[in-house]
Parts: structure tokens; C-alpha cells; sequence
């Protein structure tokens, strides 16, 4: 993969990391919609009936070294982080999105190849007294 000498301010947003001064983009794994019950939020409606949370990552990593040996042992096994989220959205209770979308993110982040990892949690059931489509927050972050 080629290196882009640029600038440190023009890059912003995901993906790079900063080696001196040139700039290596990272590849990415998505997952999307991934789908769990679970019992988050300030009210006790929540915390008792519970809900359904959908969270989407986008995963930053180098994937040559799997690629270069076709080897998973070398890459995020990304049936085994869906595991992982899905785990910690049906587990222990948070009061806030922010909160949910942080533990995720600290957990995929434990995987060796993740550099950085950007989450999405939606609420599409949040106790909203106005029509509305969706709730959300996304996160990024990385191991600096």
C-alpha cells in the first residue's frame, strides 16, 4: 500500500495514521446492523422491558499481513467480534448510549490487528414523545 506524504492538517477524520511525517491509510471491516436486546437507559421502563439496540463498526486495520498468508489468525475474525458486541449489548445495563458505544469500542479494541475502530449505536426505540426515525451515537477510537 502506498504512503501519501501530506500535510498533518489537511488530514482529519478516520482512518490514517501519522507515521513521522507520512500518512498511511488504514483498510476497513464493517459490520453492519448488528442486533441485540438489551436493558440500557435512564428510565426504569427501559432498565425492566428492555429494548433492541443496532450497532454498526467500522474496524481499522492493516489486512496485508492476513491477505499476504490468506490467514485469519492475522486479522480481526469478525464473526468473533459480532459475538463480542451482541454480548455486550444484551449484558450489564448502562444508563447512556455513549456508555454502550465506549465498552464496544474497548472491546474490539483488545483485538491485535484493530488500530481503530468507529462505533454506531442506535436506539430506534428511545422514549421520544415525537415521531422520529432513529437515535444515534458514533464514536471513534484508537489505541493512542
Amino acid at each position: 500500500m502506498p504512503a501519501f506524504a501530506l500535510p498533518a492538517h489537511v488530514v482529519s477524520g478516520a482512518g490514517p495514521v501519522r507515521l513521522g511525517a507520512v500518512i498511511r491509510l488504514l483498510d476497513r471491516v464493517t459490520l453492519r446492523g448488528l442486533r441485540a436486546r438489551g436493558h440500557h437507559g435512564v428510565f426504569e421502563r427501559e432498565r425492566v422491558e428492555g429494548q433492541t439496540f443496532v450497532v454498526d463498526l467500522v474496524l481499522y486495520l492493516d489486512t496485508r499481513p492476513a491477505a499476504s498468508g490468506d490467514d485469519l489468525t492475522r486479522t480481526a475474525h469478525y464473526g468473533i467480534v459480532a459475538e463480542e458486541v451482541t454480548a455486550i449489548i444484551a449484558g450489564e445495563p448502562v444508563d447512556l448510549i455513549e456508555t454502550l458505544a465506549q465498552r464496544i469500542a474497548d472491546q474490539c479494541l483488545k483485538h491485535d490487528a484493530v488500530e481503530e475502530v468507529e462505533v454506531t449505536v442506535h436506539k430506534p426505540d428511545a422514549p421520544i414523545t415525537v415521531p422520529f426515525d432513529d437515535v444515534t451515537v458514533t464514536i471513534h477510537r484508537g489505541r493512542a
